[in-house]
């Protein structure tokens, strides 16, 4: 069931399930919190409160809201300053699960919030400020189709179906209900002003969350598929998340044959990760809470 919590600026939409520790789940860029459908409940399962939420502009989420980076734009920054007002509603603190955007804006949350933020685990994150690999466009495929179809035709077209044939590329593993959630989300992307929310993700850059890097103190998953076309080598790219942290704090796992959304495509994989590192590496004291994991 949706439910909204007003936040500065507008309205977040979102669902909750579970019972125990909060765990804060939200979603990239032209999506929706249902990309999470196969993972909330496997967390619920294991002994969680989780918090399943709409980014700003996207889903049931409200539009039109003012940025820090100025109004075209829909930043790291902005989405972090709605994830820590969500957790304050919530009485945290929460674990953020942040995937792509979201997962720079865990790293925001953290080193602005720590107070709220317990632990972070980032999904496939756009962390790090991009560089485009030349070689690696000629010598990987997936990567320059990924390239091709979410840089060129996506972003500088804005074209719904070029969206759609990125999503294809970065799913190279299909869940059961892959073209019924893919129909659901181009209905929610023609409602009118949602595309254009979504264009605003790609008028901001990562930098806003390298730059807070090496102020994360919580403990820092990193999660990569290790067939995501967004980036040349996928481990590599988790690792240099994890080398900007300070020393100790994150460390990086793969789900094999995953694209960019391994939370969908491998559920029990992902979800195993997600709770071993809750288990091992995010202290009860610092939830305050008892935690019963399967």
């Amino acid at each position: 069931m949706t439910e909204f919590v007003n936040v500065t600026g507008g309205r977040i939409a979102y669902d909750v399930i579970g019972d125990g520790p909060l765990v804060l789940l939200s979603h990239g860029i032209g999506d929706r919190r249902q990309a999470h459908r196969h993972l909330a409940p496997r967390l619920a399962a294991a002994g969680y409160r989780v918090v399943n939420a709409d980014i700003r502009g996207h889903g049931e989420s409200s539009m039109d809201w003012p940025s820090v980076t100025g109004k075209a734009a829909i930043s790291r920054t902005d989405i972090a300053g709605d994830l820590i007002e969500v957790i304050e509603h919530f009485g945290g603190p929460a674990v953020i699960v942040g995937h792509s955007i979201s997962g720079g804006a865990a790293t925001i949350a953290a080193a602005t919030a720590p107070e709220a933020v317990a632990g972070i685990v980032e999904i496939a994150p756009f962390t790090l400020v991009q560089k485009l690999d030349v070689a690696a466009l000629l010598r990987v495929r997936r990567y320059r189709l990924g390239m091709v179809r979410l840089l060129g035709a996506t972003l500088v077209l804005r074209s719904l179906r070029s969206w759609f044939r990125y999503l294809d590329i970065a799913y190279p593993s299909k869940p059961d209900d892959y073209d019924e959630y893919m129909a659901a989300l181009a209905a929610t992307l023609r409602e009118p002003g949602r595309m254009a929310e979504f264009m605003k993700t790609g008028k901001s850059t990562p930098a806003d969350a390298q730059a807070r890097l090496p102020d994360v103190t919580c403990p820092a998953l990193v999660i990569m598929g290790t067939l995501d076309p967004d980036f040349a080598d996928p481990r590599a790219e988790g690792e240099a998340v994890v080398a900007a942290m300070p020393p100790g704090v994150g460390q990086v796992a793969t789900v094999e044959g995953a694209g960019h959304y391994p939370h969908a495509e491998r559920p029990d994989a992902t979800a195993e990760l997600i709770l071993r590192f809750l288990a091992t590496e995010v202290p009860d004291s610092r939830r305050g809470l008892s935690r019963r994991v399967s």
